[in-house]
């Protein structure tokens, strides 16, 4: 897990791009590669001027959801509009159609209204993102997704950071299961008993491998 990654950009007037700071800091400690698991913003790789090797999560949790045979009774949906690259990797992956959650505010001071743009009634969804930070986003959208007529409703993410009220939030949601890797060690009460922890090691272990016997690192995105 990449620190600071959502902050790769000026928001306002005088932000820091706390992003580029890190990998500043990493230079200068004397790193000579950079190894990391779903960066937020591909552009970040940018910021090094060493050699960086960017992993997707996508793989890993697609492996594990093959084992699940949901047949062609499953649908992924990314839960905003920026990540349907990423949905669309794992959709094709599992052979399984995309749909999309677009949130929009109708009005100022109006709640926000979910719209489903894909077919989800009696199917198993599973929502995909790379970060879970207060799970807001992604719990609205599970419920948007029993409202259209879900079977069950699956939730993945790699980076688990589970800040604030996540965990209760994930905890009353309607999700059968909660799919997360470990590139962020969860902390004694930031569990639930639905939820799967995937380790990263064999994906990011291979990956050093490769890099030391001057080997492609792209097989690894392959399942």
């Amino acid at each position: 897990y990449y620190g600071y990654a959502r902050q790769d950009r000026k928001s306002r007037a005088r932000d820091p791009i706390t992003a580029k700071l890190v990998s500043n800091l990493i230079v200068e400690a004397g790193a000579q590669r950079v190894v990391a698991v779903d960066l937020h913003a591909n552009q970040i790789q940018g910021f090094f001027d060493i050699p960086v090797d960017h992993l997707p999560g996508v793989p890993t949790i697609a492996e594990y959801l093959k084992r699940k045979q949901f047949g062609d009774q499953a649908v992924v949906v990314s839960p905003d509009v920026g990540g349907v690259t990423r949905a669309r990797d794992l959709a094709a992956k599992l052979g399984a159609p995309l749909a999309i959650v677009d949130k929009r505010r109708p009005a100022p001071n109006q709640l926000e209204i979910m719209n489903v743009i894909g077919d989800v009634n009696g199917k198993h969804v599973i929502i995909v993102d790379d970060i879970i930070d207060t799970a807001g986003t992604i719990c609205e959208a599970a419920r948007a997704m029993v409202e259209k007529g879900a079977r069950e409703v699956y939730c993945c993410c790699t980076h688990p950071v589970f800040s604030g009220p996540a965990i209760e939030r994930l905890a009353a949601a309607p999700f059968k299961e909660i799919v997360v890797t470990n590139t962020i060690p969860l902390a004694q009460g930031k569990t639930l008993p639905n939820m799967t922890v995937l380790s990263i090691a064999p994906l990011v272990g291979e990956a050093i491998l490769r890099i030391h016997e001057d080997l492609s690192v792209s097989k690894l995105f392959e399942v």
